[in-house]
């Protein structure tokens, strides 16, 4: 009963009478979802890529954090230049399920003999559903939480830009460019200084990077950066470094700027499959709880190949 008690308390302070600046889903094995927070990343592998993601946040925690992700994208045209993608995201916290759905296209450009410079840009939906029910209520008769909200809609916009060779990447991106306010229309108050709306949907701005070394023929060695960026909340990076051996496993681990520390691996199954696993820990004062086991993600990805019968230079990104 405690740690829904820690949730709803959780969730009242944002909803009542205060602005909640929204943040998209949280990743952590976010190098294999680049779609979700790029759009110019559309097509770039090469070949139709299908990516699919489950995270859930704070394990042990009642309503915390649950996000279930499937990802497509594949170039299209003779040259390439054209990429497409598509993105459902579903997410849950406590009384709130949310869903994106959002489409992609890039254009890629060849700057040089090894490097492309991608545009892209995304349109999309979202989704806001909210139960009042399953909050645990201080007063049984606010007018604010008598009526739950289904399927509010509204519009998506994102653009973005990304850059790569064989062994370099650098994106710079806005998944939404339209900030939304999220509210329960059918609530009113006399007092003009009363807040109605739950969240306001902020401009989440992404920089994301990395390289990878040769360190022998059967090792490599890519060290990778994610930055997010959105007014009103702290800023949030993720620095990571992974090895790829024999073309096959991948271990690594990750830091998250004064939030979590990481633990990742994956498996090239086939050519065509990989899977992969990554365990987070809150160094936060939540880390230390007794309702928080960490964070787990399950990442399988499915690539078919046009032109080869197996991707001649397996890309690490």
């Amino acid at each position: 009963m405690k740690n829904i008690q820690l949730i709803s308390i959780a969730v009242l302070s944002l909803v009542f009478h205060t602005t909640y600046a929204q943040q998209d889903a949280q990743y952590t094995q976010y190098m294999y979802n680049t779609i979700s927070v790029n759009p110019a990343y559309a097509g770039s592998r090469g070949v139709m890529s299908v990516m699919g993601l489950h995270r859930s946040q704070w394990v042990g925690l009642d309503g915390a954090p649950r996000t279930q992700t499937l990802t497509l994208n594949s170039p299209i045209g003779e040259n390439e230049r054209l990429g497409i993608g598509l993105s459902v995201v579903n997410d849950e916290i406590g009384p709130t399920n949310e869903t994106y759905i959002g489409v992609d296209f890039s254009y890629t450009i060849p700057t040089s003999e090894i490097g492309k410079l991608s545009f892209g840009i995304k349109g999309g939906a979202h989704l806001l559903n909210v139960d009042f029910q399953e909050l645990v209520q201080f007063n049984q008769n606010d007018a604010l939480f008598e009526n739950n909200i289904d399927n509010k809609f509204s519009p998506q916009v994102g653009v973005g830009v990304y850059y790569h060779t064989n062994k370099f990447y650098l994106g710079l991106s806005a998944p939404n460019l339209l900030e939304t306010n999220h509210f329960d229309e059918s609530s009113t108050s006399s007092d003009s200084d009363a807040v109605s709306f739950l969240a306001e949907e902020r401009i989440n701005y992404y920089l994301i990077a990395g390289h990878v070394f040769d360190i022998t023929d059967d090792l490599k060695f890519k060290p990778a950066l994610l930055t997010k960026l959105v007014f009103g909340t702290p800023l949030q990076v993720d620095v990571s470094t992974n090895f790829l051996m024999y073309e096959r496993l991948t271990l690594g681990v990750a830091y998250r700027w004064s939030a979590a520390v990481t633990g990742q691996v994956a498996f090239q199954i086939s050519d065509a499959m990989m899977i992969g696993f990554a365990y987070d820990r809150e160094t936060t004062e939540l880390g230390q709880s007794q309702f928080n086991d960490g964070s787990y993600e399950v990442m399988l990805r499915f690539e078919l190949f046009k032109k080869y019968n197996r991707m001649l230079t397996p890309r690490f990104f």
